[in-house]
């Protein structure tokens, strides 16, 4: 499951769609301003997959956030905090919520919060992050890479 909180940009969600489809993702839970189907920008960027991944859009994330963790998630905030555990170290609970933040301010407090686990990419370079869904198609193929492990 992923959890998109305030991403702005409609070829983001649009592209975590594709990324979504391509692993068969439970679900895809877009929150806050994030964009949801149908815009022409996400389709653009979906190419139908919008209309073949089950999503579901709600205004606080922490409401679906909650429910999840009811059920027995690990919700894993992914972030570039230097208290974040490294995602090639990080063995996730199964089943586990991925969550993403807006593309500048990432997520806030109370999202960090609820989470049970913070996750980053390492990043070797100058900067330190990668676009949201270019973080996204990592994060869901390394977490697609551990649960075939596990089986």
């Amino acid at each position: 499951m992923v959890v998109l909180d305030h991403v702005r940009s409609m070829y983001n969600v649009g592209a975590f769609f594709r990324t979504a489809d391509a692993v068969r993702l439970e679900r895809l839970v877009l929150c806050g301003i994030t964009a949801h189907p149908p815009q022409e920008g996400i389709g653009k960027t979906a190419l139908g997959a919008e209309e073949t991944v089950p999503w579901e859009y709600h205004t606080d994330a922490l409401v679906p956030l909650r429910m999840m963790q009811a059920r027995g998630y690990e919700l894993a905030a992914i972030e570039t905090g230097d208290t974040a555990k490294d995602i090639f170290e990080w063995q996730p609970r199964w089943p586990v919520c991925v969550v993403f933040g807006n593309e500048v301010d990432g997520l806030g407090e109370g999202l960090l919060s609820a989470c049970d686990s913070h996750i980053r990419l390492p990043m070797n370079g100058v900067k330190n992050s990668l676009n949201v869904a270019t973080a996204g198609g990592v994060v869901v193929y390394e977490l697609l890479r551990k649960l075939r492990e596990a089986r």
